[in-house]
């Protein structure tokens, strides 16, 4: 998510001066934001991809290997340019 999106849903808390004192954050992206930051060190993966179901998962993996058996195989570089 860009951080100007993000900027739009952040509210602050401001004191009786106006003087902004706490910021409020909606669950769903703060949840996100933590999970960013745990993101396994070893592993690599952040959370986005510890979200994404199993089922699909599978299917990738399936459709990579049935490629590879046809022998439709691609550069590393054109793999990592879709993936990003």
């Amino acid at each position: 998510m860009p951080i100007a999106q993000i900027e739009t849903l952040i509210r602050y808390v401001t004191n009786a001066e106006g003087k902004a004192t706490d910021v409020l954050v909606p669950l769903e992206l703060w949840q996100q934001l933590i999970h960013s930051l745990n993101t396994d060190n070893i592993s690599g993966l952040a959370w986005i991809d510890e979200q994404e179901p199993k089922v699909q998962i599978l299917a990738e993996l399936q459709e990579s290997v049935r490629l590879a058996a046809t022998g439709q195989t691609f550069p590393v570089a054109q793999l990592w340019e879709d993936a990003i």
